[in-house]
């Protein structure tokens, strides 16, 4: 009882004598609780209010007083009002004995097992707690700088560097499409356009094909042989003038 802060009032028959001990006319066990109830506004709230936990007269007993004398007793001793206390679950009867003896009838709707009554903000003590507002939420990234870094696109080096060898990638073809109609062949990607005068300059730097060179090496009068051969032939009567 110590340990979670729980108080059992037991009110007892000190007349009657079954082995010399009494009789027991009821319990009222109470305690503070944490707890989250809504306001009238419905508003979320942290409160830690005394909470009747079990109310009990003997059902012999009952009709006499001793229930509200217990239940004033109780209140006398925690120092608080009718209005400031949470019950848990309580029985219609225990809910027409509030009413009765201390006016509690307009209660204020909760989402969990505790009942509380009008008022109860207006005095509770300690002061309710109110929960701090939620924070709004940042705006959602699709992913963070690290991420983004196998994003970057390489800069590709200017001609001729970027004419070194690269290593072959296999293509990657799409699947085959239908050839019925209404669907036009399928495209490769096209090549950038080349400006003119790049083009020629380039060609000029290109050297002869090793072809070429060799025969040039082995055949220096093949040229001018094939040149007298050409001018030995008969010349047609309509080019003499």
């Amino acid at each position: 009882m110590q340990s979670n802060r729980h108080v059992m009032y037991v009110l007892k028959d000190t007349s009657a004598r079954p082995a010399g001990k009494g009789a027991v006319i009821g319990f009222l066990k109470v305690g503070y609780k944490k707890l989250f109830v809504l306001d009238d506004r419905e508003a979320h709230n942290e409160v830690e209010p005394l909470c009747i936990l079990d109310f009990y007269i003997h059902e012999s007993l009952q009709r006499h007083g001793h229930g509200q004398e217990l239940f004033q007793y109780m209140l006398q001793k925690e120092r608080v009002e009718p209005h400031q206390l949470a019950i848990d679950r309580p029985s219609q009867k225990l809910l027409k004995f509030l009413n009765k003896y201390y006016n509690l009838e307009t209660t204020v709707p909760q989402v969990n097992n505790f009942v509380i009554f009008e008022g109860f903000f207006a005095h509770q003590h300690p002061p309710a707690r109110k929960l701090p507002p939620k924070r709004a939420e940042g705006e959602i990234k699709p992913y963070s700088s690290s991420d983004r870094e196998f994003l970057k696109v390489a800069v590709e080096p200017p001609w001729p560097l970027n004419r070194a060898p690269r290593r072959a990638t296999p293509p990657v073809h799409p699947p085959p499409r239908s050839s019925s109609l209404g669907n036009s062949p399928e495209r490769g990607p096209l090549r950038p356009f080349v400006p003119e005068q790049e083009l020629l300059r380039s060609l000029r730097l290109c050297p002869p094909h090793p072809t070429a060179r060799l025969l040039l090496a082995t055949d220096p009068a093949g040229s001018s042989a094939q040149r007298r051969r050409t001018s030995s032939l008969p010349r047609s009567d309509e080019s003499r003038y």
